[in-house]
């Protein structure tokens, strides 16, 4: 547990000034089709890139897997060169579909101890499993434990409450069975509808005192849910996320689908 602190407090490096401090990351989803990521998060204050996954449904962005590789690779290294990639949580091997991936635990484990031996012209801070877990995964309990332990450290999970357990139901169900040096990605529901940024900060809070807030970090949906489309959050929206979340670590998800340069100057003006 000391050592997994240590190791969260060398990842997360607060932004010198006061005008870009709100945000620490941003959350990048590859697909075949965004090959490619651009924008001006760091004047938010990322510094740290968040990866959804570097191999998905057996197609890898990264060469020397042994898996299909995509039609389309990223530049990884002009991606390390950006100020909002100054480290990567390197998300691993992951499925599209929830119920693919809570049948697939040991591929996706096989496949990411692979790309953890991997060299990156980036530096590494931390592993993301994308097995996102909630309460109606009966099963996580058992099954999660033994694939975490077999992966790299400092590992981070991201969870949610579909189930609307409530914030300390939820960080309790958490805490009795999660590996203790296994961190958390809170995603706030926000985007979705399914609670207020308020509400969610609850959820950290609660998450935070039973696992110890070094171990919590929030996803903050910078997208909304409307008339059955997402759209990009306006600049008050995401103002007001970002506002609720102080003092926690918060990444936006997803930086180059949803937060242009034109929304980050939106959200920086006074």
């Amino acid at each position: 547990m000391i050592a997994f602190i240590a190791a969260m407090a060398l990842a997360y490096v607060p932004a010198a000034d006061a005008a870009s401090d709100s945000v620490t990351g941003v959350v990048w989803q590859l697909h075949e089709h965004a090959p490619d990521a651009n924008g001006a998060w760091h004047k938010l204050g990322a510094r740290e890139l968040l990866l959804q996954w570097t191999a998905v449904d057996g197609v890898a962005f990264v060469r020397g897997t042994g898996m299909q590789q995509s039609s389309r690779m990223p530049n990884w290294k002009r991606i390390a060169k950006q100020p909002w990639a100054q480290s990567v949580i390197l998300g691993l091997s992951g499925r599209t579909s929830e119920e693919a991936t809570r049948s697939s635990l040991e591929p996706m484990v096989e496949e990411s101890l692979r790309i953890a031996t991997l060299d990156f012209p980036f530096t590494v801070s931390g592993y993301y499993f994308p097995a996102e877990v909630d309460p109606t995964w009966k099963e996580a309990p058992a099954e999660l434990p033994p694939a975490l332990a077999r992966l790299p450290r400092p590992l981070w999970i991201s969870v949610y409450d579909r189930s609307n357990m409530g914030p300390r139901n939820f960080a309790d169900w958490l805490a009795g069975w999660l590996p203790g040096d296994v961190g958390v990605l809170l995603q706030d529901g926000v985007g979705i509808h399914v609670r207020t940024a308020p509400v969610a900060r609850e959820y950290a809070d609660a998450l935070a005192e039973r696992l110890g807030k070094p171990r919590v970090r929030i996803i903050a949906e910078a997208f909304r849910e409307e008339s059955g489309r997402l759209r990009p959050a306006k600049a008050p929206e995401l103002r007001q996320q970002l506002a609720t979340y102080s003092g926690f670590p918060v990444y936006l998800f997803d930086g180059p689908h949803y937060v242009s340069e034109h929304l980050v100057k939106d959200v920086l003006r006074p």
